[in-house]
């Protein structure tokens, strides 16, 4: 009997929501395995995450659930039996046929967006802890270099950034990548960072003249000079 063949995205890409979906069966596995396998409410909350998630997204139970049928039919998801609630596995490993330190790059790259090989292992952590960024890159490479007969590449590393100093990888799950698209997200990305830390920064400058004109007035009515620093207690020369 011959294996079956692996998920391939370049003859059936995922959407959005099944990579969103797939990817958050794959993290809780790891992360919350008390709560795995998942029922839909559960797996609804974490697709919906505030944090570490790029995009957010704000899937309603019918598009989860449409998300999980299809993921059945793909081979990559499954209902667990034996519950009063429905609950759900994935099955990336064996259905994309890539080993373990793969899928958690993979799932990785679903849930958070391009990143560099760097913050790829930083983000791992709970996942799986790989001992270098040398042990990183050489994983997306294999993906990289992935065979057609297994399916093809699953990743692609990006141009670098203008401004950047690390080429950043992305998943080619949901089909090919539009590298100046994500090039342009990584720039407004840095942009935006970049706005809310001088806003941060006008604001401290603005608490700090407060507390400036608070203590000089606390000075002058106290009769001694913002400078000055007192030596004793009064009565205690």
């Amino acid at each position: 009997m011959s294996a079956p063949t692996p998920f391939s995205p370049a003859s059936r890409p995922l959407t959005p929501n099944e990579a969103r979906v797939l990817a958050t069966l794959m993290e809780k596995a790891r992360t919350v395995p008390d709560s795995y396998p998942m029922s839909l409410n559960g797996l609804l909350t974490g697709c919906n995450q505030k944090t570490s998630r790029e995009p957010v997204m704000q899937l309603s139970d019918a598009r989860a659930q449409e998300a999980l049928d299809a993921l059945k039919l793909l081979s990559l998801a499954f209902e667990s039996s034996g519950n009063r609630t429905t609950r759900w596995e994935h099955n990336f490993q064996r259905g994309v046929g890539v080993p373990e330190q793969s899928a958690v790059l993979l799932g990785l790259l679903m849930l958070r967006g391009p990143q560099t090989a760097g913050e790829l292992r930083i983000n791992a952590e709970r996942w799986y802890r790989f001992a270098d960024i040398s042990s990183v890159e050489a994983f997306l490479d294999e993906l990289q270099e992935r065979s057609a007969e297994k399916g093809g590449p699953l990743v692609v590393q990006l141009p670098r950034a203008p401004g950047a100093r690390e080429q950043r990888w992305a998943h080619l799950l949901c089909g090919p990548v539009d590298a100046s698209s994500a090039s342009v997200h990584a720039t407004g990305g840095s942009a935006m960072g970049a706005a809310a830390l001088q806003a941060r920064v006008e604001v401290l400058e603005f608490e700090v003249a407060s507390l400036r004109t608070t203590v000089q007035r606390l000075c002058s009515e106290l009769g001694i000079s913002p400078d000055s620093t007192p030596m004793s207690p009064p009565g205690q020369e």
